[in-house]
């Protein structure tokens, strides 16, 4: 399973319309930079299309999403530590699975519903916790 949510009402989401850069950190704090291309939005099936985790996903970037990206747990729970303010506003059910995020933070989202409309680049944070300690092989 992955996509969006059918129970989900879709919410009204800027997508992007110039390049713009991800630098993402991962749980070893190893630092990925990706140019986002908003021709090539959306990449895959993984959460909102143009969200974070689909970017990600979409660039080999492992971000676990145990519920296939369709705002039904928090294990794509990243802290978005630059741009905050140019993506999409959370909804109330991101709000209430954040909620039973571990280490949440004022710039917590669900990768699977953050949507960055291009107009700043941003610094992604992948939480080292987030990791689950069993994952299928490729």
């Amino acid at each position: 399973m992955g996509g969006q949510n059918p129970y989900i009402p879709e919410a009204d989401i800027e997508m992007p319309k110039t390049k713009f850069t991800i630098r993402y950190v991962d749980e070893q704090k190893k630092e990925h930079l990706i140019e986002v291309d908003p021709e090539k939005i959306p990449y895959d099936d993984h959460g909102l299309p143009g969200s974070l985790l689909d970017i990600a996903m979409a660039h080999g970037i492992e971000i676990d999403h145990a519920c296939g990206g369709v705002c039904a747990c928090s294990t794509c729970h990243v802290v978005v530590r630059e741009g905050l303010e140019t993506c999409s506003d959370s909804s109330d059910d991101e709000e209430d699975q954040l909620d039973q995020a571990y280490g949440l933070t004022a710039s917590s989202r669900l990768a699977c519903q953050c949507v960055p409309n291009g107009k700043q680049n941003l610094v992604v944070e992948v939480p080292a916790w987030n990791r689950n300690l069993a994952r299928e092989a490729h």
